[in-house]
C-alpha cells in the first residue's frame, strides 16, 4: 500500500525536513545568520509599524505573525487582504513597512499589493516559497523559503514554513530592537531547531487519531473552529483546510466570540473544534486556556461535540471534550506550527471520506512555478 497515495498527504509528512530546510537559510552555529538578515536592517520604519499583506493561507499566517510581532517585538501591526488593499483609494501616510506573503509569489492580488506599496514609496519585505518569484525579486528585501515544490492545492508544507520564517524575523526585529535579552533569544533559537525533531514524533500519531475522528463525523456538514490570541489564526486556517479540502463549511471564530451569537448553530451536527493548548510560562496564556476550559465545560451542559486539541498530559480537555488531541507542549508563540497539522490531517481524512479529489479540489487553482534544481 502507497504511504502516501495523494500529494496532500505527502507533503503533509514532508514538512519537518522543509522547516529543516528554511531553519538552515536563516541560523548557523552561532544563532541568527546576520549576514542572510542584513538586507532586512532598512525595512522596519522608526515607529515601528507593519502592514502585512497576504491572502488565503499566507494571510492566516500574517494574522499568527501579528500576534508574534507585537508580543515579542512590540510592533504595531495592521493585517490586510491583498485583493483589498491594493483597492484603497491612497496609500496610508504613516508608511508602514509593508511585508507580502505569498507560497508561489506570484499571487496576483498580493504581487499588486506589493507594488501598490512600492509606489507609495513604502519599504517592502517578501516571504514566498519559489527562489527567483517575481515578489522575491521587486521587493525591496526578500525572505525565501524552502519547504520545495508543493503540489496540493491545500497548503500545507509552505504554511508551517511561512509561520517558520516569521517567527525569525520576529527574533531578528526583537534583536534588533533589544525586545529580549541574549539568554532569551538563544533559548528561542534553541527551542525553534528542536521543532523538526518534535513533529516528526507525533506525525504517526495525529495520523491514525485524525483518521479515526474522521470517520466518526464525516456526516457534519458544518464546523465552528476556535482559537484566542495567535491561536485564532490556526482555527481560521484550520476551517480553510477543511472547507477548501473536503467542501465542508467551517468558520473559524475566536473562542470567547462563540456566545455572541455562532452559539445558536452548535449541535450535535455542527462539531465544535477547539484548540486548546497553552503555555504555561506566559500569565496570559493560562489565562486563556482558563477561559476555554470554562466555556468548554458550558459546552458540554450544552450537550455540544467538541474536538480538541490540548497538551500533551492534560487531563481537563479530555474530560470535557468527545475526542481529544494532544501537540506535545511548545512556547505560546511557536505552538502554532505544530497544531495546525493535526488540522491538516483531519482535512484531508474528511475529504477521503467524503469521496472528494483532495489534490485538485473544484474551483481551485495553485501557482507552482518550475525552477531549475
Amino acid at each position: 500500500m502507497n504511504k502516501f497515495p495523494h500529494a496532500m498527504l505527502r507533503e503533509i509528512f514532508e514538512q519537518p525536513q522543509a522547516i529543516q530546510r528554511t531553519l538552515d537559510l536563516y541560523l548557523d552555529i552561532d544563532g541568527l545568520k546576520q549576514d542572510v538578515f542584513a538586507p532586512m536592517e532598512q525595512w522596519l520604519n522608526s515607529r515601528g509599524e507593519v502592514l502585512i499583506a497576504a491572502s488565503g493561507s499566507s494571510r492566516h499566517a500574517g494574522l499568527a505573525a501579528e500576534i508574534i510581532f507585537e508580543d515579542l517585538c512590540g510592533l504595531a501591526v495592521d493585517v490586510e487582504y491583498s485583493s483589498e488593499y491594493c483597492c484603497r483609494p491612497a496609500v496610508n501616510p504613516r508608511l508602514p513597512s509593508v511585508l507580502v506573503i505569498s507560497q508561489s509569489g506570484e499571487t496576483s492580488d498580493t504581487l499588486a499589493a506589493l507594488r501598490f506599496a512600492k509606489e507609495g514609496r513604502q519599504q517592502t519585505l517578501a516571504i514566498a516559497n519559489v527562489p527567483g518569484s517575481t515578489m522575491l525579486r521587486e521587493a525591496g528585501a526578500a525572505m525565501p523559503l524552502a519547504a520545495g515544490k508543493e503540489l496540493a492545492i491545500p497548503a500545507t508544507k509552505s504554511f508551517t514554513c511561512q509561520l517558520t520564517a516569521l517567527y525569525l524575523l520576529a527574533l531578528y526585529e526583537g534583536s534588533w530592537l533589544g525586545s529580549f535579552e541574549q539568554g532569551q533569544l538563544e533559548e528561542r533559537v534553541q527551542e525553534l531547531r528542536a521543532l523538526p525533531a518534535a513533529i516528526e514524533r507525533q506525525l504517526e500519531g495525529w495520523r491514525a487519531e485524525m483518521q479515526a475522528i474522521a470517520a466518526k463525523v464525516s456526516h457534519a456538514e458544518s464546523f465552528l473552529y476556535l482559537g484566542r490570541g495567535v491561536h485564532y489564526a490556526i482555527a481560521r486556517e484550520g476551517a480553510l483546510k477543511m472547507k477548501e479540502s473536503s467542501y465542508v463549511t467551517a468558520e473559524g471564530y475566536p473562542t470567547g466570540e462563540l456566545k455572541h451569537g455562532p452559539n445558536a448553530l452548535v449541535s450535535e451536527h455542527l462539531p465544535l473544534v477547539a484548540l486548546a493548548t497553552v503555555d504555561r510560562k506566559v500569565e496570559d496564556s493560562v489565562l486563556r486556556y482558563e477561559k476555554t476550559l470554562q466555556l468548554l465545560r458550558d459546552m458540554k451542559k450544552q450537550g455540544a461535540r467538541v474536538i480538541a486539541l490540548a497538551n500533551t498530559g492534560d487531563q481537563e480537555i479530555p474530560a470535557l471534550a468527545t475526542h481529544c488531541v494532544f501537540v506535545e507542549p511548545a512556547s505560546e508563540h511557536l505552538l502554532p506550527i505544530p497544531e495546525v497539522i493535526p488540522l491538516q490531517l483531519f482535512a484531508y481524512f474528511m475529504a477521503l471520506e467524503r469521496g472528494v479529489d483532495v489534490d485538485r479540489p473544484r474551483n481551485l487553482s495553485k501557482a507552482v512555478i518550475e525552477t531549475a534544481s
